[in-house]
């Protein structure tokens, strides 16, 4: 039975990897958090990358709009706001320097 499904590419687990990116890039979780839950689903580590290069996401794009939409447009102000920010963003799956970036950003017209 799962023969002649993976035959008839119904149950492809590249298929998958693509599908579950695109759908957690739309929740706004970063390639981290996404690669993390492509492993626990057994997914094959080649597949995982080939998925997330495949996504064409521009991950520091997405984390400064995750970042707006939870904190709006502004530049954190103090450290502790801008500690917890950067937890969050952490905490979604983007990397440091995609945090950085998002941050830095935060303001400034045009800039994403």
């Amino acid at each position: 039975m799962l023969d002649a499904l993976a035959a008839e590419r119904l149950l492809d687990e590249s298929r998958f990897a693509e599908s579950f990116v695109h759908a957690r890039v739309g929740r706004g979780q970063g390639p981290a958090r996404i690669r993390a839950g492509l492993r626990e689903r057994g997914v094959d580590e080649s597949l995982v990358e080939a998925a997330l290069a495949g996504a064409e996401v521009d991950w520091c794009e997405l984390a400064g709009q995750v970042r707006r939409k939870r904190f709006g447009d502004g530049l954190p102000r103090e450290a502790r706001e801008r500690a917890r920010q950067m937890r969050f963003l952490q905490q979604r799956g983007f990397t440091p320097e995609q945090i950085r970036q998002a941050i830095e950003r935060a303001g400034v017209p045009g800039s994403e």
